[in-house]
């Protein structure tokens, strides 16, 4: 897991904005019904975000993170993994995740972004774009090459390189890669050595990908978290990056 329960995203809210939020259940096209929760600004939005959690799945951390966003103007949706082992509901926090990542696989995963952004662009956005915290950061760049029309990709601390499971990550599919591709990654990541995240740079931009690759250094995995109070700094800039990143490309 990349956050503790009692983390909480190191963005301030915005106090007074008109934001609506809800608990859904979405259905992907294999049948799969997933738990996801959205929040929209009351006045309509064109750009949408898509959150890829850690590997906890869905959970408090990213649902403050969706109001967030709603709050400067951007629906947000997130998503959990386990609709196909774990069903449709919401867990509490002593949810033995582990055996459910093991059983997701990238087709699941993507056939649940999918059925995300469908939601969104029902919504009336326009321009759709995944963000993702490690397992997810990971998803949301492999989600450029699933056929979605995606406006761009965010992942903070994404594994680049071969899975665990053997399947191919970002470096080893960027040709298939329709950017573009912001990553945000932790300098001191102990999971994420700094050649991996050289080699990711080297292979978005041999592939041509549009791609900012950031590194903070001295953070770790997992540095995007209000209790990591020596980071924020590079939270504050990791922020900063990911509203450009949609004000540039979105709609």
């Amino acid at each position: 897991m990349c956050f503790d329960l009692d983390s909480a995203p190191p963005v301030p809210a915005i106090r007074g904005a008109s934001v609506s939020h809800d608990e859904l259940v979405l259905e992907a096209a294999d049948g799969n019904r997933l738990a996801a929760f959205l929040a929209t600004p009351d006045e309509p939005s064109a750009n949408g975000v898509v959150i890829l959690p850690d590997v906890r799945g869905l959970y408090r951390f990213y649902e403050e993170l969706a109001l967030r966003f709603a709050e400067r103007g951007i629906a947000a949706l997130v998503i959990d993994y386990f609709g196909r082992t774990a069903g449709a509901k919401k867990r509490g926090d002593d949810f033995e995740y582990r055996p459910h990542v093991q059983q997701t696989t990238p087709d699941g995963v993507q056939a649940d972004v999918r059925a995300a952004v469908e939601r969104l662009r029902e919504l009336g956005c326009r321009a759709i774009f995944t963000v993702g915290f490690c397992f997810g950061g990971r998803h949301s760049w492999l989600a450029t090459a699933a056929g979605h029309g995606l406006a761009g990709a965010v992942g903070f601390y994404g594994r680049p390189g071969v899975g665990a499971d053997g399947t191919p990550g970002p470096i080893q599919r960027a040709e298939e890669l329709e950017g573009p591709i912001l990553a945000l990654m932790g300098g001191a990541d102990a999971g994420i050595p700094p050649e991996d995240v050289a080699a990711l740079e080297e292979a978005l931009r041999g592939a041509g990908v549009e791609q900012d690759v950031v590194t903070y250094d001295g953070a770790p995995h997992s540095f995007f978290d209000r209790k990591q109070d020596e980071f924020a700094d590079a939270s504050d800039d990791a922020w900063r990056r990911v509203l450009q990143f949609v004000e540039r490309y979105g709609a």
